[in-house]
């Protein structure tokens, strides 16, 4: 029998190789399983590491950069403008995402994962056929889904030529004269601040009334400040109504606040992503998909079919690569009997701009649309002594908290570094603590960190830097 025509049987199978897939399979292995990875990149990573997370966090650095150069003649230094070279950028963004991917191939054979490079249907639910591999079939135990998601186009449009998705716009074919951005979320606002920060004339076009809705408006307002400070336009509760594109641009016609018609050298459409859960055999397995196509599964990642299990973005909630990779560790948890349930308290989301933008647990939006009581404390940066040191006081700390217990529900920040900082927070949220475990841990002065216990400080009425505010604020 050749290779090609070869069954081979695992005890639990992958199918997708990015951050949920991977981390699923390395936590299998470590627990003893026999593992296949089935994968239809040539490398581990996923569109996290290789179209995503990794190339846009470069890109971003880059900016960040760029602006601080621009800009540090406050501070008493003065640059000459940079010259910037796309090929040295390019090149420096695909040397990390090769050292990273090279890492987990490492890792897997470190492991002893057996990597199948080709797409993974199901035939039944003990068998996957592979195509474009050298095997022919996996008779599995059991099988995790992580085939993940991909930019959703607009209706009557395709990506291609002037048109750009998030992954055509992270290789930096160029930089547009004028670039539309359709959609003014994590992606979209990303993106925009990239191009921008290089020299394109950025136009930001949002069908809501405000930029980056999900976050609570006044986390989101410095960060709106910023784009409104370095793009062409920004254009809310505006949607396009036509799209043509011609052989030097391309002819937007815009319907809502904004009517007019516009012509751009390139748009990028970042709107949302749609789950890879077509094509894959759901249709010979008792897997259940929703009416957006997302899988169906309980709070063990398992869907109907019991010995099948699926994680990431095509079970849908959070897109993000830190949740998927959350759900692989409870799902294989699972399968070898552990007790493990995705019940995060949680799940800390980061827009990853300057400054940046992010929070966890509860936000006021939803605490008004659930009817929670919550109170809220809030310390502006400009009475942090890092942040001026920094030269960057137009951050916020922030605490929802419950007003009878203080017990942290929520924490927000936006400021540079927001990122790395959330995490204290989250873990807040996760272990039930009160305002009071915040303001009683020490932190280092002068910090940005240290606004997390200024801000709790603020909310028990015992804040040093702030006046304390009044219980009616």
């Amino acid at each position: 029998m050749v290779m090609g025509e070869m069954t081979q049987d695992v005890e639990v199978v992958v199918i997708g190789g990015g951050p949920g897939g991977y981390a699923a399979a390395f936590r299998a292995a470590d627990l003893g399983f026999d593992v296949m990875l089935v994968s239809d990149d040539p490398r581990l990573g996923g569109v996290c590491l290789h179209r995503g997370c990794i190339p846009s966090k470069t890109l971003l650095h880059v900016s960040q950069l760029l602006y601080d150069t621009r800009h540090a003649e406050t501070l008493g230094l003065r640059f000459n403008e940079p010259e910037i070279h796309l090929d040295q950028v390019r090149a420096f963004k695909d040397s990390v995402v090769d050292r990273l991917a090279d890492g987990l191939t490492r890792l897997a054979d470190k492991r002893g994962v057996q990597v199948v490079h080709g797409r993974g249907i199901f035939e039944d639910s003990r068998t996957l056929r592979l195509e474009g591999a050298d095997l022919a079939r996996a008779r599995f135990d059991h099988a995790i889904i992580a085939t993940g998601s991909k930019p959703t186009s607009l209706p009557g449009t395709e990506f291609g030529g002037r048109i750009m998705d998030s992954t055509v716009a992270l290789t930096l074919p160029d930089v547009p004269s004028r670039l539309l951005i359709v959609g003014g979320g994590y992606v979209g606002l990303e993106l925009g601040s990239v191009y921008a920060t290089l020299g394109s004339q950025v136009t930001i076009v949002e069908m809501l009334d405000r930029l980056i809705a999900q976050a609570d408006p006044d986390l989101a307002r410095p960060l709106i400040r910023r784009i409104d400070q370095i793009t062409e336009a920004v254009y809310t509760h505006t949607k396009v109504a036509a799209m043509v594109e011609h052989e030097d641009d391309v002819e937007v016609t815009f319907d809502g606040d904004v009517e007019q018609t516009e012509r751009f050298e390139r748009v990028l459409v970042a709107v949302g992503r749609r789950p890879n859960s077509h094509d894959l055999g759901l249709e010979n397995i008792q897997v259940e998909v929703d009416g957006e196509g997302f899988i169906e599964v309980d709070e063990r990642r398992r869907t109907a079919d019991p010995r099948i299990y699926a994680i990431g973005d095509v079970v849908g909630g959070a897109m993000l690569a830190h949740k998927a990779m959350y759900e692989g560790r409870v799902a294989v948890e699972a399968i070898a009997e552990q007790p493990a349930a995705f019940d995060p308290a949680a799940i800390p989301a980061v827009v990853y701009t300057d400054p940046a933008l992010a929070w966890a647990g509860l936000t006021e939006l939803e605490a008004e649309s659930r009817g929670i009581e919550i109170e809220v404390a809030r310390f502006p940066w400009v009475a942090s002594g890092r942040a001026l040191t920094m030269d960057v006081p137009e951050g916020l700390t922030k605490i929802v908290a419950d007003p009878r217990s203080g017990r942290v529900l929520g924490f927000g920040i936006v400021g540079r570094n927001a990122g790395e900082m959330i995490s204290e927070g989250v873990l807040a949220i996760e272990m039930g603590a009160l305002a009071e475990d915040l303001a009683l841990t020490m932190h280092p002065h002068p910090t940005l960190a240290e606004t997390h216990g200024e801000v709790a400080e603020l909310f028990l009425g015992s804040a040093v830097h702030l006046l304390p505010q009044s219980r009616d604020d």
